[in-house]
């Protein structure tokens, strides 16, 4: 029968009121077409946690949860139609069903109760480096993210520069010849660190919520000692500089040669204290051979601790390379340095260097959008993030938490091929903490 364009125009009309459905409907659990913004959700937003906040600023920032409502005053400028909470447990609670990812930019001893949250309510979730504080939280947030299958990245930037891509292909070109160590270096501890725990008394600041900012961490009284920012050297808050450092530096090493588990861990540092790590530390990797790869050592050096100056290096050339920090590759055939970031890579033969710029080698390995665009692109269908939590992340966190139990101990660790210490008995609590109620993962 005839229908009136007047019939035709209703009925159709109808029928789409009752057939549109969410995106998310649309295309599965944690799905985000290409084209939408996600609205993200951001765990600690002063200090690193603000630079994230502008890192994912092209999506809709739609919460902001921070402990401290001063040192979040910045983000809260900049978003002031985003919802605002102090405790992540209850925007996570309230919010689910708003907010499509997560950042977490909290002191390291809440980085895994924050992000298991995240990861439990199936949102795509972004970690700052390291990405746990002890070897159990690092494992359990790995087998997590595996479980889930949401899109994760912890924010070692450095993975995504060109310098570390450029960095492989020239030593996969054979530029310096077969690799037999690799030393790191940097400036930290900036902070206060070989220390007893304070006993004086202090009140917190009107603004900093303290029972908060502890989380899973047993209770103890405010001190300056520990916040803002003073907390990476104690042992129940942060990793000391390796933990904070290393996700950063040693990264290339483990990728560009395929590191895995470490098989023996010798560290040397000065007078060790109970909860907080020592001034300066030296640790030294031993790696087995692996594949066509020979066995390696790799170097770690921080506080006054430096490598010494390579006797080819060019006199004009300054030693160590930068104050934050850099990497020295030694191989067969020659050295090549790079800061912590693996940025600006350089052969110490200046000739070669010369002739190695001129003639690079094949762009063998896609340079990145950035830390903070490959998370986002991850999470609407693209390519998965390069650092992710049950992959590259966990792996190279693994090895770096490791080496913090060798520095806190004072001892030679011997491991086997799954990471597990097979020469020493360590406290319990310093692999498997036990959280405040409430705060469990």
């Amino acid at each position: 029968m005839p229908v009136s364009r007047r019939d035709f125009v209703g009925s159709s009309a109808a029928a789409a009121a009752f057939t549109i459905v969410p995106r998310h409907v649309l295309g599965g659990p944690g799905f985000v077409a290409p084209s939408d913004k996600l609205n993200i959700a951001c765990i600690g937003v002063g200090g690193m946690g603000k630079s994230d906040v502008d890192g994912v600023s092209g999506e809709n920032v739609y919460a902001l949860c921070d402990v401290d409502q001063k040192a979040a005053e910045e983000s809260y400028r900049k978003h002031p139609k985003a919802k605002r909470y102090s405790d992540y447990r209850e925007m996570l609670s309230r919010e689910a069903g708003n907010i499509d990812a997560v950042t977490v930019s909290t002191p390291d001893h809440s980085h895994a109760a924050a992000a298991m949250l995240a990861l439990k309510a199936n949102k795509h979730t972004y970690c700052q480096k390291p990405l746990a504080r002890t070897l159990h939280e690092v494992r359990a947030l790995a087998a997590q993210a595996r479980k889930t299958k949401v899109s994760t990245q912890m924010g070692n930037q450095g993975h995504t520069f060109d310098g570390t891509k450029l960095l492989r292909e020239y030593v996969e070109a054979g530029a310096i010849g077969t690799v037999r160590e690799v030393h790191y270096w940097t400036n930290r501890p900036i902070w206060p660190q070989g220390i007893d725990r304070p006993t004086e008394l202090h009140t917190p600041a009107p603004t900093l919520d303290w029972n908060l900012w502890l989380g899973p961490a047993a209770d103890r009284p405010y001190h300056p000692a520990y916040a803002p920012f003073r907390w990476r050297g104690w042992w129940d808050f942060g990793t000391g500089a390796l933990g904070d450092m290393a996700c950063h530096g040693m990264d290339a090493a483990f990728w560009i040669l395929d590191l895995g588990h470490p098989e023996r861990i010798i560290p040397e540092s000065t007078a060790l204290y109970t909860e907080s790590a020592p001034k300066a530390s030296r640790v030294e990797y031993h790696f087995a051979a692996k594949g066509s790869r020979p066995a390696v050592r790799v170097y770690w050096r921080d506080g006054d601790f430096r490598p010494p100056r390579p006797l080819s290096l060019p006199a004009e050339m300054q030693w160590p390379t930068a104050d934050i920090g850099g990497q020295l590759w030694v191989g067969d055939d020659g050295m090549a340095v790079a800061g912590m970031y693996g940025e600006n890579p350089t052969l110490l033969d200046p000739v070669r260097d010369k002739e190695l710029k001129a003639t690079p080698p094949a762009v063998k390995y896609p340079r990145s959008k950035g830390v903070y665009q490959e998370w986002i692109e991850a999470c609407k269908g693209g390519a998965p993030a390069q650092s992710d939590f049950g992959g590259h992340a966990g792996a190279l966190t693994e090895m770096v938490l490791l080496g913090c139990l060798a520095v806190r101990s004072g001892k030679t660790l011997e491991l086997n091929g799954s990471g597990g210490i097979t020469n020493v008995k360590l406290p319990e609590e310093w692999i498997t903490p036990t959280y405040r109620k409430g705060w469990e993962l």
